[in-house]
């Protein structure tokens, strides 16, 4: 009998996914492995919201497959230690699994890949999360793009050529295996791990993602007008269940085509987005420490700790800055327009440095890449390639008011201002020193004066770019 393993790492789902429709198509029996990899886990706070998003995730799928009678092998520790005794064990003569581009799994599949050869075992790896690798589409010299119109250009016209191919993943379930292994015996796996279980806005797991998809299909058509409007809650909401692989990147691309053809553009151009920061990243790694620009690494940025704990913390005295905080910190979302005003406010308003906002975002966001959270603060704090100029500053307040007009996104992350009228609730503080105090609200003082910061924003950026 010819056996093999998969191992799920971003792609948790058994439908529409490339190593294991190769590792059906090679074996008799396939089995799953999942890994808590502690080395990952181990720099996370204890309440991390991520942790229980893909643990009820891989329960769920779990659940699923045991009830049509296959299963996964779940385990908490080190993926080289883990993946090369468990093929052993299970006398597997393939493991097979989709590729990541990030410096730490790079590093990681690696060694997994030569401890494995080492035990004369065979590896085969394959793209799944991203449409395109990051070498797959570059300009006509063979370096790669450093704009976005002209690599999505470019993207679209290889899209045509690819998917007029028709590529389909099938998986045969029956394959899957029931014999399985796991770290846990009991259903307190978050216990065992030293994480606590967190209640989460939306719902974890495949059934969450078809769930979403569905509800935002009935929605696409309005994407390009709406999906910025925050009253209305009209993104697309597939963000968290892309980047852990509930849904494969190819059915999620469907929802803007039709006969393989593009037919909403603005939502295509988002996953557009994601795969040049993928792109990015990998053949500019240096943008992972540093700056795209390097003359923007020779800021000396003003803001220190006070600016930076108000930011984080939502108590900035902006409104739609503090709601966006809060709502980030409370449930680890955050539309894509608040991020790109709160990463300009940081950078440009608060004058702290953008790789503070980055790895705070890193910590916080449910759906964090690292290649799409450093493309976006890179944009924002204008130091990466393709980004904003310098001298283009969101203000918070006409942000507030074009996107949020009513207040209801405010009001709903900073109740202690709903009582104020649509008018007031943008700038409370703008209507005098007593406004708040005669309503009995207790709101902070705005922390900087923001006309005062846009000139000096300003004078540092030219400061530096001297």
């Amino acid at each position: 009998m010819k056996k093999s393993l998969v191992w799920l790492r971003r792609d948790i789902r058994v439908t529409d996914h490339t190593a294991l429709s190769a590792a059906c198509a090679e074996s008799d029996e396939v089995n799953l492995v999942f890994i808590f990899d502690q080395k990952i886990l181990e720099k996370l706070d204890k309440q991390d919201k991520r942790v229980t998003f893909i643990h009820d995730s891989i329960k769920e799928l779990h659940h699923d497959l045991d009830k049509a009678g296959g299963g996964i092998n779940i385990y908490f520790g080190d993926p080289v230690e883990i993946i090369t005794s468990l093929a052993k064990k299970l006398k597997v003569g393939k493991v097979f699994f989709n590729r990541d581009y990030e410096a730490y799994a790079l590093n990681r599949d690696k060694a997994v890949t030569k401890s494995l050869k080492n035990n004369d075992i065979d590896v085969a790896t394959f793209r799944d999360h991203i449409v395109f690798e990051p070498k797959e589409v570059l300009k006509k010299d063979k370096t790669p793009y450093k704009v976005f119109t002209p690599f999505k250009r470019a993207w679209i016209e290889r899209f045509k050529e690819e998917f007029s191919r028709g590529k389909s993943f099938k998986i045969d379930l029956k394959k899957i295996s029931s014999s399985v292994q796991s770290d846990f015996t009991s259903n307190n796996w978050m216990k065992k791990m030293g994480f606590e279980h967190q209640e989460l806005l939306i719902p974890a797991g495949r059934s969450g993602a078809l769930k979403t998809m569905k509800n935002f299909q009935k929605h696409i058509i309005d994407y390009h007008k709406t999906r910025d409007l925050l009253e209305k809650n009209s993104t697309s909401g597939l963000s968290p269940y892309i980047r852990h692989g509930l849904l494969s990147i190819r059915e999620v691309l469907n929802l803007g085509l039709k006969d393989n053809l593009i037919v909403h553009d603005t939502f295509i151009s988002e996953i557009i987005w994601r795969e040049f920061y993928q792109m990015i990243l990998s053949n500019f790694p240096v943008v992972e420490k540093k700056s795209f620009k390097p003359q923007y690494d020779e800021i000396v940025w003003q803001g220190g700790a006070k600016e930076f704990n108000a930011w984080k913390n939502g108590q900035t005295g902006f409104p739609i800055i503090d709601a966006a905080m809060r709502c980030l910190n409370d449930t680890g979302l955050m539309p894509n327009r608040l991020r790109m005003v709160t990463a300009s406010f940081l950078c440009k308003t608060l004058l702290v440095d953008w790789k503070k906002g980055e790895r705070y975002f890193a910590d916080k966001l449910l759906d964090y890449d690292l290649a799409s959270n450093n493309g976006g603060w890179q944009w924002s704090s204008s130091s990466g390639c393709d980004s904003q100029p310098y001298f283009r500053i969101f203000n918070p307040l006409s942000q507030s008011q074009k996107f949020d007009p009513k207040g209801k996104f405010i009001r709903r992350w900073c109740p202690e201002l709903f009582d104020l009228d649509d008018k007031q609730i943008h700038q409370p503080h703008a209507y005098g020193p007593l406004f708040l105090v005669e309503k009995s609200i207790e709101y902070p003082a705005p922390v900087v004066d923001y006309a005062q910061k846009r000139v000096e924003a300003l004078d540092m950026y030219k400061t530096a770019l001297k």
